[in-house]
């Protein structure tokens, strides 16, 4: 018998999407008025008017690369600085007890909220239940991972043994002597302390179960630790928006979180894809601490059909599947996804596009591949033009027949040799 997290994962598609969209306008106007950054970047826009995803849709989206930019531009200002780029709707003190720095770096705020990284619904979901002992070896160390999973595990009603990353001998004798009922971790970290547990011949038993994240979990290692009794599962999260999508035991691709608002755009742009489509997956969080509204990922991925045979009703996507960041550089010129959308947009006869840019180093060939009908009059020629005027390189038309293009999220294919 299957069980859930709470009453929401199972509630209609239709309640749901009410729902969610009941929330948004009241959190658009609480991003203008508490963060800083959305206030300039919502500037002019009715919050009260986004009710549907088409008024979403129509919203700038923000990427990683720009909040950074933000941040570090604010952190150089010597009077008025903020270290958050004015993203952050609460600040230093009581209502931030814990603030964390990514790569880059961007710096997120921890707030008060239990659960605050919504953790919990992945974990309850990967098999844990109140009462177990987990092996948590997500660093603690700079980075949210250690503390995302910790906090969702004690809202589920866990104990936590923070073992963090790296001593691998020393975390086989922990697991040995606490003898905890699973961990939460990277799956490759986990193959090493399993290999190491297994060349010290100490037998991990009560290892039974596992929820991933931070990198790729394929079949092949899946399958690998089933054979070693530990069922694994893995969950789709970030620093800045916390879960975004977890994997059930149906293993059918990954449930979205009840908290967020998911679109999937042509990467480059804002534009939703058809479903089905591999595109940016572009999330807009509920979160009133740090509102982000319409943040691109930059990773892709695609939505599923159907619901998931768990009961489950929430929409699915496949999981991550590359990054959208195609930005390419062709005889000097930097070649953005942002732009091949703006060639397209220029004709109603097209569809899709792919730039294929191939040949040799300091000898390249751009080839823009579009799905049209046949029979459009100098249709290659225009677009020709267009690419010239657009990208101020010059490149050749290929007109393909409509649904012929791979659907794999790419707008910009780099197949030149670099040999």
């Amino acid at each position: 018998m299957i069980d859930f997290f709470d009453l929401l994962e199972t509630r209609s598609s239709a309640e749901r999407e009410a729902a969610l969209l009941a929330a948004l306008p009241a959190q658009i106007a609480h991003a203008q008025s508490r963060s800083a950054a959305f206030g300039q970047i919502l500037q002019g826009v009715d919050a009260a008017s986004i009710t549907s995803r088409a008024a979403l849709a129509q919203l700038p989206v923000t990427r990683k690369g720009e909040l950074q930019a933000l941040q570090q531009a604010s952190r150089e200002q010597k009077v008025g600085g903020n270290v958050f780029g004015g993203f952050s709707a609460v600040g230093f003190g009581a209502t931030m007890p814990r603030v964390f720095a990514s790569p880059g770096p961007i710096y997120e705020p921890e707030g008060t909220a239990r659960d605050y990284w919504r953790m919990a619904r992945a974990i309850y979901a990967a098999g844990f239940r109140a009462g177990e002992l987990i092996h948590n070896s997500f660093s603690y160390h700079f980075v949210p991972a250690g503390s995302m999973m910790e906090t969702g595990a004690h809202a589920i009603g866990c104990t936590v043994f923070p073992g963090g990353t790296g001593q691998t001998e020393q975390q086989v004798l922990a697991m040995r002597d606490l003898q905890p009922a699973g961990y939460i971790g990277t799956p490759s970290f986990l193959k090493i302390i399993v290999e190491k547990a297994s060349d010290m011949g100490v037998p991990l038993t009560s290892l039974t179960k596992a929820m991933f994240g931070g990198e790729a979990f394929p079949p092949s290692l899946r399958d690998w630790f089933l054979e070693r009794g530990v069922a694994g599962y893995q969950c789709y999260a970030t620093a800045d928006l916390g879960l975004i999508a977890y994997e059930t035991s149906a293993r059918e691709g990954l449930v979205l979180d009840e908290h967020v608002i998911v679109e999937i755009v042509r990467p480059g742009t804002g534009d939703p894809v058809a479903e089905g489509e591999v595109g940016e997956l572009v999330v807009t969080t509920l979160n009133p601490d740090y509102p982000l509204i319409r943040f691109g990922t930059g990773d892709l991925s695609a939505v599923l059909p159907g619901h998931c045979p768990t009961g489950r009703t929430n929409v699915r996507i496949k999981g991550w599947m590359g990054r959208a960041d195609q930005t390419t550089k062709i005889r000097g010129m930097f070649v953005h996804p942002k732009q091949v959308d703006e060639i397209v947009k220029r004709f109603a006869e097209v569809a899709r596009a792919r730039l294929v840019v191939s040949g040799e180093m300091a000898n390249d060939t751009m080839l823009l591949r579009v799905e049209a009908s046949e029979g459009v009059d100098n249709l290659g020629a225009r677009i020709e033009e267009a690419i010239r005027d657009v990208t101020k390189l010059r490149g050749q038309v290929e007109i393909c027949s409509p649904g012929s293009l791979p659907n794999d999220g790419k707008v910009i294919e780099d197949a030149r040799s670099y040999k």
